[in-house]
């Protein structure tokens, strides 16, 4: 794994009034690594990735994203990651290839590199003959499929993925990993909320957050001996039975 560091926060809090959604978290993560964000129901998480995407200003502390600052270079800072969500990631009435062009386009990419990146693409998918279809008629598991490729069809540094896989099959949950596996070999940082502790599995290090504070950060096979756990279920549960909070 390279050793560079693209996310680097130092304290970094979030308050609403007299609120902390966020307490002073401080970690790194490098390039290339799959770093798992996970945390119970009201931890923070999503706050807290506001934040690293510069859609949240900071109430204090320090975080750096790409080498970009997160008070003075948010736009910086959205120009340089990806960014899918399960809630929202395609515009589904537009067809496949409208949306990959849209999201080309809001990334500063010309026509010439977005007409060679998505012929390439969608070779990869294997989609071909789904080009002129509605993404509103696909699959899931190909939607999800193809937001992860758009998020990642500039070469950001960076890739928030806040819960991606939620809905859909085991099966289709594994070969979407593998693109996640891809991403990361090409050293694209992946940044990955989920509530499947099997994925947790997957990940190079994983941070639990408690109440909004990190309450442990290391590999998950250093977190299971250290919570003497035979699974990532056992050490989600360790850590989050004693959680005040019930809703982000």
């Amino acid at each position: 794994m390279n050793r560079e560091i693209v996310i680097q926060t130092e304290r970094l809090s979030k308050h609403f009034g007299d609120f902390v959604a966020v307490n002073e978290i401080s970690f790194e993560v490098y390039a290339g690594e799959i770093f798992g964000f996970l945390g119970a129901n009201g931890a923070g998480k999503t706050t807290a990735m506001r934040m690293l995407c510069g859609l949240s200003i900071p109430t204090s502390g320090q975080a750096r994203i790409a080498g970009y600052d997160v008070y003075k270079n948010t736009e910086d800072i959205k120009k340089n990651i990806g960014y899918m969500s399960q809630k929202f990631s395609l515009y589904e009435d537009l067809t496949l290839e409208e949306n990959i062009r849209f999201f080309g386009g809001i990334y500063g990419m010309s026509s010439r590199q977005i007409k060679a990146k998505s012929d390439a693409l969608v070779e990869k998918l294997g989609m071909e003959n789904e080009t002129k279809k509605l993404v509103g008629a696909l699959p899931l598991g190909w939607k999800q499929k193809i937001a992860f490729s758009s998020a990642i069809f500039h070469d950001p540094k960076i890739v928030f993925l806040d819960e991606p896989t939620g809905g859909v099959d085991p099966i289709t949950r594994r070969q979407f990993w593998d693109l996640i596996y891809e991403a990361a070999d090409r050293g694209i940082t992946v940044f990955v909320t989920t509530h499947y502790m099997d994925e947790a599995e997957y990940c190079n290090r994983l941070s639990m957050m408690v109440d909004g504070a990190i309450k442990a950060l290391d590999s998950p096979a250093n977190l299971k001996e250290q919570y003497r756990a035979a699974s990532m279920d056992e050490v989600f549960y360790e850590m989050a039975r004693g959680a005040q909070r019930k809703a982000d």
